[in-house]
């Protein structure tokens, strides 16, 4: 379902870069070394994998830090994430945890080899049993629980469970199994959701629509469900289809690590096809063919990769990344926007790549998740 994009001889990730964030003075001081050295890029491969692996298999089973997304009913709910959350209570919050286990089923299904492939199933296997899964629909269906996760965490949940379906492995099959009925209640959540949002969000942060419809939108074909695909093609339309002339020049936003303007185009891209699309999308962003605005097209400078919302940027230029691969995919072979948007892809992708494991839970504790999407929407 991933497309591969083609890139030009001498852009592609040529060297790995690990460290680890078990030390932080030592990982800030190689850090420090390496930008005074040179640039780094990456290679997406067995090694590499491996240590894209290591801070998200620590983190799913690390409880606290914890920032609960959780509305207390009356006191009986004051509960550890563990008790709360027994599949996903990892990784500082839900979503996060979520897409750890996404990222980590995403590796294995692509080297089965990984080093640490036998302590992955077992964390993994710990996580999303029959019971903790059950207890995690429970708790969707108390009172005040509407709008947990919405729709952030719902959509990597589907991308998750989009992942397992589509795993020809005896665990993923198993843990396909298991996860499945919180998945199901989330495409209610969809379903019940979406004809009663009148307006889409469009901030860069959790609650942004297009990037919510986005993974559902996959899910709903992968295991062929057509009234949630039919729903969600819908809205999309809906919501964005008269968009024109954007003002991307106004991106980014202080703690934004989705672009709202080019998520807005990767759902887009999956919703039109061939002309279709391209015709939107010069509509949409009329000026990148000219190289503006630059403030899209050049990645956000990180100023505090210690502060949990700065941070939020390194996430940005990683998600504008595996946008602009997308788009440029569903474009012509021969439209304009394709070399600029490649070029401006990997611009993106180096300015955020070296600093994945900073030595900052602030940002290890979910940067790797979207490291690996980019590098699987880029191709290998």
């Amino acid at each position: 379902m991933y497309k591969n994009v083609k890139i030009a001889a001498g852009l592609f990730f040529s060297a790995v870069l690990f460290i680890s964030c078990s030390d932080k003075k030592q990982s800030s001081q190689a850090q420090t070394s390496l930008n005074k050295k040179q640039q780094t890029t990456f290679r997406f491969d067995r090694e590499s994998a491996s240590h894209f692996a290591e801070p998200a298999l620590r983190c799913i089973k690390k409880e606290y830090p914890n920032k609960l997304g959780h509305v207390m009913n009356d006191e009986t709910e004051v509960k550890s994430p563990h008790e709360l959350h027994p599949a996903f209570y990892g990784c500082f919050d839900w979503h996060s945890c979520v897409h750890g286990h996404w990222m980590l089923v995403r590796l294995l299904k692509m080297f089965p080899d990984l080093p640490q492939a036998r302590e992955i199933r077992k964390a993994i296997d710990g996580n999303l049993t029959a019971q903790n899964i059950l207890i995690e629909v429970e708790y969707l269906h108390q009172r005040n629980r509407k709008s947990f996760e919405r729709t952030y965490g719902w959509s990597w949940l589907l991308k998750l469970a989009d992942e397992l379906y589509t795993w020809n492995d005896p665990d993923g099959k198993r843990w396909s199994k298991n996860l499945q009925p919180l998945a199901d209640a989330v495409v209610v959540r969809y379903l019940e959701f979406l004809p009663k949002q009148t307006y889409p969000i469009r901030r860069g942060v959790h609650p942004n629509t297009a990037f919510g419809i986005s993974f559902a939108l996959d899910y709903a074909r992968t295991t062929d469900n057509a009234k949630l695909e039919k729903l969600l093609t819908d809205r999309a339309t809906a919501y964005y289809f008269k968009d024109t002339d954007y003002p991307a020049k106004l991106e980014p936003d202080g703690d934004d690590f989705l672009s709202p303007s080019l998520i807005e185009a990767d759902l887009m891209r999956r919703i039109l096809t061939g002309k279709d699309f391209a015709g939107w999308f010069h509509q949409f962003l009329p000026n990148l063919v000219n190289g503006e605005p630059q403030t899209l097209l050049q990645p956000a400078n990180v100023s505090d990769r210690s502060d949990p919302k700065i941070v939020h940027l390194d996430g940005l230029n990683l998600s504008r990344a595996w946008c602009m691969y997308g788009i440029a995919s569903s474009l012509p072979e021969n439209d304009p926007a394709r070399p600029i948007l490649l070029r401006s892809a990997e611009k993106h992708a180096e300015a955020t790549l070296p600093f994945i494991t900073s030595g900052n839970y602030e940002g290890e504790h979910w940067l790797a998740s979207f490291a690996i999407y980019m590098l699987t929407i880029r191709g290998r």
